[in-house]
Parts: C-alpha cells; structure tokens; sequence
C-alpha cells in the first residue's frame, strides 16, 4: 500500500463535503428518519457536533475531557444519549453554526500536534493522528446516515484509507464489545481502493484473509451495511465470523444494518 493521504486535509475535506449537503437542507428535512433507529438527521448532526466538541476537549483540556465523559465512561451508551438529546434540542440553524465552530477548532488543534503525542480519548488515549482518523470514521459513518436517509449517492475518494486502516488495526474491537476472545492468529486483508489500488494488511501467509472494494469494507465496519449487501469475500472461519461482527468504533455495538439490498453508496 502506498502512502495515504494526509489525514488532517481528507479530515477537513470529509467535514466540508457533508456540512454543503445539511447546510441548506429545508427545516423539514431535519426530521427525516436515517437507518438508525430513532435518529433523524437532526440527530446525526448532533452527535457529530458533540464528538467534535470532544476533540477540542481532549486536544486542549484534557480535565475537562475527563469531566465531560465521565458519564459516558460510567455507561457508554446512557452518558453519549444523555448528551445527544441536549444537542439535538439545539435549533437549527444554531447547531449548525456549532458543529461549524466545533469541527474547525478541533481539525487545527489535531493537526497542531505532534502526530504520535497521545491524545485522552473514550477508549483511552491515541497518537493525534490516529484520533484524526477516527474523527473522519465518524463523519464518514453519520454522513452515509444522513444521504441514505435523504436519498443522496456519494463517490468515493481514497481517503477512506484511514478508515480502511482503523478496520484492519481494530479488529479486536468486534470481539471484545460482545464479551468474545479474538483469535491470536492475524488476518490478511487485501481491499481494492476507489482509484483502483491494492490496500494489503497483514501477512501474505494467513489462513484467515479478506478480500473486497475497500469502499464495502468500510461500510462492514461502520456497521452502515450487512455483509450480504456487500461484495466481500472471507476464507477462513474466524475472518467468515468476523464480517458478522466487525466493527471499528467503541461502544455497543448495536442491531447493525438488515440485509435489504436497498441502499447504495
């Protein structure tokens, strides 16, 4: 795999791309119900407001990031609805002009630091530039929610190879949100990007590997589509069972998506 693009530039483009298609939505579009369940664009925006808030914490304050997720530490999923249900009640046209303020403050304070300096976050601490990484995972994963929910189709760029890179390095992750062991053996990946090139992970020599668009596979691990609604292929009966699982964020890991065949990227 050559080189990725720079993180902190695709962070920024991915945050101006979906911030042009809410920005002039008509007020009843806010109401439009997304995949996930009980969350409407509204919501969506307003959970990415909240994380880009978090970032600019963890980036500048780590006490009050520590204070701010205390809750959420306590129970992942009560303290993040608690704080979700504070910002959706915000009007429009003020959480747009937050989530503006927020994601611009927190892309020129990941990028001010130092690439490997460890950054507090929910799952405990990350080099600056992985964190950004998990920062674009989340627009990329509530922007799919928002232009299925609106019926809008996106392209694809090769910036989602920092979201291909977190699903090969957080494969653990699936496991552990279901109280299951990992296997100690490691997977290979080999993932075909947007512009055609090969993204290989992991030894050549793996029993257990997978294969596919590496748009799918971002999509897999998002949990923003069932595996049978995409075009991967796994050889091996963990790498099989992992696609039913995999996902690269922290938390529950939720109902996913059913395997309808309705979507498209």
């Amino acid at each position: 795999m050559t080189a990725l693009h720079d993180v902190y530039a695709d962070l920024v483009a991915e945050g101006i791309e979906l911030g042009e298609i809410v920005a002039d939505l008509p007020r009843r579009e806010w109401d439009t119900a997304t995949p996930a369940p009980r969350w409407t664009v509204r919501h969506q925006v307003a959970h990415l407001t909240h994380v880009a808030h978090l970032l600019v914490l963890a980036t500048g304050d780590p006490d009050a990031f520590a204070a701010g997720t205390a809750a959420a530490r306590e129970n992942f999923q009560a303290g993040m609805d608690a704080r979700l249900a504070e910002y959706a009640a915000v009007p429009v046209p003020e959480l747009l002009r937050r989530w503006g303020e927020e994601r611009a403050a927190a892309e020129k304070a990941l990028a001010a630091l130092p690439r490997r300096e460890p950054v507090p976050w929910l799952g405990g601490p990350l080099p600056a530039s992985v964190l950004a990484a998990v920062a674009l995972m989340e627009l990329f994963a509530h922007g799919q929610d928002i232009r299925d929910g609106l019926g809008r189709t996106r392209v694809l760029t090769d910036r989602i190879g920092h979201i291909v890179f977190l699903g090969t390095r957080t494969r653990n992750l699936a496991y552990h949100a279901r109280g299951q062991q990992p296997p100690a053996e490691p997977f290979r990946f080999e993932l075909t990007s947007p512009s055609g090139e090969l993204w290989a992970f992991g030894p050549p020599e793996a029993d257990q590997w997978i294969t596919g668009p590496a748009a799918d596979f971002c999509l897999l691990v998002t949990r923003r589509r069932h595996r049978d609604d995409l075009a991967l292929k796994a050889g091996g009966t963990d790498a099989d069972h992992w696609l039913d699982i995999a996902q690269t964020y922290i938390g529950p890991p939720g109902e996913g998506r059913a395997p309808i065949g309705q979507y498209r990227v």
